[in-house]
């Protein structure tokens, strides 16, 4: 099953000076691969962690994460 989710860490993560995954893994709470899969679209985080990543860079949850359009049809 194709994850719904998209999301903006990639761009996020260099827009606050080159942030690495293992830091942002760090001040989150998880792991890097945690946080690499997320940014790969291969796990959804659960929503705890999707506002802790959001607190990390100081924006809404809404700026991070996005809804897939895309499957809304189908449904």
């Amino acid at each position: 099953m194709k994850i719904l989710i998209g999301n903006q860490i990639r761009r996020l993560r260099f827009e606050s000076g080159e942030m690495t995954q293992q830091e942002l893994a760090r001040r989150s709470g998880c792991t890097r691969q945690t946080i690499n899969a997320i940014e790969a679209a291969k796990y959804g985080p659960s929503l705890e962690l999707a506002f802790k990543i959001a607190e990390v860079f100081g924006v809404g949850i809404e700026e991070v994460f996005q809804y897939d359009d895309y499957f809304k049809s189908e449904w």
